[in-house]
């Protein structure tokens, strides 16, 4: 079975980046709105503070108390809306219950949106002219050309069905295209005989959020899996008191599907190194040049 490590991918990304910031007249600028205390959103950040000063971003993290009001945020975006020096805009997700997740992702301008979530950005995605795409299924799709796995003319299930991941996901596999052109099935927990129609699929997507949701009986011999989740799960062996799981059982999958994406370590540099790709092309938009 092939091990897809985003790893490698991942580095690759950001080597090209920090030679195109090398010769650029300005640094690219990232800023990050990180609200509350959850643990998984403070690992995400730092690695993503990390991957700016590798390849020389502008950063600025947002640290904000959990019971921050919804008024402060929404202020803090309008400045950073305005702020030249900023060309992307990341509302590190989930936020506290008491906010409007859904408002405050739109007030932010569509032109800086880096996560790809505003609605303008998903909507451009849905008539078939994306713009900025959401950085995990960007990607997947980066992941998958890097091993020279085919997409097009294969079938392809996309297990979820989140505007982060799970809804961007099955439409950029069904655009037109090299790395499109699939015949999609979107699926979720409540599809009826799921491993029926989950075996069907060439390479199946798992992105549920569920630990270890996806079995064997769900993969055909030889697919290729995709497993986009990271999860935790108590285990009192373990040093930390807990290990990350993905959404794929992934014992179960050695020797029967063809290819695997390790959690951790698959899809999850990926997303990062997209992000600050985004960035970078958010930027590049802004001042009137190409994506080159």
């Amino acid at each position: 079975m092939l091990l897809l490590d985003g790893r490698p991918v991942r580095d690759a990304v950001f080597d090209e980046l920090a030679k195109k910031v090398a010769g650029a007249s300005r640094a690219p600028g990232l800023a990050v709105i990180l609200v509350g205390d959850d643990p998984a959103s403070r690992v995400y950040v730092r690695n993503k503070e990390k991957g700016c000063d590798k390849i020389g971003f502008l950063h600025r993290t947002h640290r904000l108390d959990a019971d921050t009001d919804q008024a402060t945020i929404l202020a803090l975006v309008d400045d950073l809306n305005r702020d030249p020096a900023i060309d992307g805009i990341l509302i590190q997700m989930p936020l506290p219950s008491h906010l409007d997740s859904d408002r405050i992702l739109a007030a932010v301008d569509p032109a800086k949106d880096v996560d790809g979530f505003h609605p303008v950005n998903l909507g451009l995605l849905v008539t078939g002219k994306p713009n900025t795409v959401a950085c995990t299924p960007k990607g997947v799709l980066r992941m998958l050309a890097h091993y020279d796995i085919p997409v097009s003319g294969r079938r392809v299930a996309v297990v979820g069905r989140s505007v982060i991941v799970g809804r961007p996901m099955s439409l950029l596999l069904n655009l037109k295209g090299q790395m499109g052109d699939a015949t999609v099935t979107m699926c979720h927990s409540r599809t009826p005989e799921l491993p029926a129609v989950t075996r069907e699929a060439d390479i199946l997507v798992a992105a549920l959020g569920v630990p270890e949701f996806l079995r064997r009986e769900h993969v055909a011999p030889g697919a290729v899996v995709v497993d986009v989740g990271i999860n935790r799960v108590d285990d009192p062996s373990a040093k930390k008191g807990y290990r990350l799981v993905g959404d794929v059982a992934a014992a179960e999958m050695d020797g029967h599907a063809g290819a695997l994406t390790p959690v951790p370590g698959g899809v999850g540099p990926m997303t990062i190194a997209m992000l600050l790709e985004n960035t970078w092309e958010a930027m590049q938009r802004r001042e009137g040049g190409d994506r080159d």
